[in-house]
């Protein structure tokens, strides 16, 4: 896994990929100072060499224009379907990639997964839609989570009662499901996206 970056290193990065994806060719070092106002082109070889560091990009020596972005870096990838019923096996096979820049003020390690099922209609999240995870083995209480059940993933609220940890729909069809040792947490679910055709 990457390196998370600092928020100008994060600036810096998207600043490149934009002007990658507008002009088809990255920014000249001159560019980028002129940019964010940098007094010198050496603070910009300092952002270049920390994201190459971090493994963002790749730098080709003696070429003007030798910024290279890493493959995927910005992707976000589809890993398959997540159940909002009883819980159903989350494949890991990639479907696709998801490339929202807005994902790139978050940090972490991020997936989507496609959701099934109706049981969390009254959270807005219906079936077909995406759900953007960050991966964490943790969660709050009342937040939205995608777990693992033995090797079945599900998405339901994660709350604490008392003593006890369950997973909960939002959908009055369904029972809450209690934790048990066969229970992990993959992630929080920080995004729900809909494609309206």
């Amino acid at each position: 896994m990457k390196e998370l970056l600092s928020l100008k290193q994060k600036e810096v990065l998207r600043f490149i990929r934009r002007k990658i994806t507008e002009d088809n060719f990255p920014p000249t070092i001159r560019e980028i100072a002129g940019h964010f106002h940098f007094s010198s082109t050496g603070t910009v070889r300092d952002y270049l060499g920390i994201l190459a560091k971090k493994g963002y990009l790749k730098l080709k020596k003696q070429k003007a224009r030798a910024i290279e972005l890493v493959e995927d870096i910005f992707k976000i990838p589809l890993l398959g379907r997540v159940n909002a019923g009883s819980p159903q096996i989350a494949e890991q096979d990639i479907e696709g990639y998801l490339e929202p820049d807005e994902f790139l003020k978050s940090t972490g390690d991020l997936f989507a997964l496609r959701v099934k099922g109706d049981s969390m209609v009254d959270a807005g999240i219906i079936e077909g839609d995406l759900v953007v995870v960050r991966r964490q083995p943790q969660a709050q209480n009342g937040e939205i989570v995608v777990a693992i059940i033995g090797d079945e993933a599900t998405v339901k609220f994660f709350k604490k009662i008392n003593k006890g940890l369950f997973l909960f729909p939002a959908n009055k069809k369904y029972k809450p499901i209690a934790y048990s040792e066969s229970t992990a947490i993959l992630g929080r679910v920080i995004r729900v996206l809909r494609k309206y055709v």
